[in-house]
């Protein structure tokens, strides 16, 4: 599991769907290190894994192979500060990872390096401008502190 050296705190929610009972795990980045400075960060890329699961959660074999993607992620992420790991939600077929990166370019050469000589893994990589943090900044204050 990844822990970037910007969170200071990290945390968890759950969220049930209504209709079926299935959780959705967020793991999220409840607290940033007083020192970051997240506008050196503003794009935004979302890392999605879909699964086929009879509960909605990843099978072992996937889910192994989801948390070895973040580690080999995350160690090569982590050396320059160059991109935060905000968010990972997991359920209802699909995984999730939101992180924050100076560049997309530069981004995906670290994603490519980290996961040279893998087998293929069946992921999309959606980009965005979010300066602000506008998408993680709405998901942490909308969590229900229990």
């Amino acid at each position: 599991m990844a822990l970037s050296s910007n969170v200071r705190v990290w945390a968890t929610a759950v969220s049930t769907n209504a209709h079926n009972r299935r959780k959705i795990i967020f793991r999220y980045a409840k607290e940033l290190s007083a020192n970051f400075d997240q506008t050196r960060q503003p794009t935004r890329i979302n890392i999605v894994w879909k699964y086929q699961s009879e509960s909605g959660q990843p099978v072992s074999g996937d889910h192994q192979r989801m948390n070895q993607l973040e580690d080999l992620l995350e160690s090569v992420l982590k050396e320059d500060g160059f991109a935060t790991l905000a968010l990972v939600s997991t359920g209802e077929g699909l995984r999730e990872w939101t992180y924050y990166a100076k560049s997309e370019s530069e981004f995906i050469a670290h994603l490519n390096y980290a996961l040279a000589g893998l087998p293929g893994l069946p992921i999309e990589i959606h980009v965005g401008c979010d300066p602000n943090w506008d998408v993680y900044e709405r998901f942490r204050t909308g969590v229900k502190q229990s």
